[in-house]
């Protein structure tokens, strides 16, 4: 996968594409949606389940539940917010700017998904683009989710089509 030994760059022109949701979206508060993801993963059983964002995932570690991986970046809306209590978790770093997949952070969600479990990815930067990588290295039958500004959570369940059109997102992408 040439893609993630290059630095890749999100095109003003390719960003409306990403507002649509790439999965399921749970709107309402967070109490209502983490309590709409519960229902399916006891329903779905994900072979692998990861959150990304630092909004979802202090909502889904507050509501119980134990996501393989949780990426954040300490920010919301690019705000700086404190960091999560991520105790018991492996902690690997990488550096990701904004509108950007950067290799260290491929390299990092390689590590962590190859890990298994109980791991946290903190970017040093911005995790919003990592949503891609991460469905491109899940096994299919993962769930993904990550947070939709103002409306509520998305629930991506990894699929062939899903992966699909990241790789060929991620080919248009502009490469460095």
């Amino acid at each position: 996968m040439s893609s993630e030994r290059r630095l890749l760059t999100l095109p003003v022109s390719m960003r409306v594409e990403l507002k649509k949701p790439l999965g399921k979206l749970f709107t309402g508060p967070p109490n209502e949606t983490v309590n709409l993801l519960r229902a399916v993963l006891n329903q779905y059983k994900p072979h692998y389940f990861a959150v990304v964002g630092d909004f979802t995932s202090k909502n889904v570690l507050n509501a119980g539940l134990k996501p393989d991986l949780v990426v954040v970046d300490n920010r919301v809306m690019r705000s700086e917010v404190p960091p999560l209590d991520l105790e018991g978790r492996q902690r690997i770093t990488a550096f990701n700017r904004a509108g950007t997949i950067d290799p260290s952070a491929w390299i990092a969600l390689r590590e962590a998904v190859m890990l298994k479990s109980r791991v946290s990815v903190i970017v040093e930067g911005e995790e919003d683009l990592l949503v891609l990588p991460l469905i491109s290295l899940t096994p299919i039958g993962s769930l993904i989710v990550y947070g939709q500004p103002r409306e509520g959570m998305v629930v991506v369940e990894v699929t062939k089509e899903i992966k699909g059109w990241v790789e060929d997102f991620l080919s248009r992408m502009e490469e460095s």
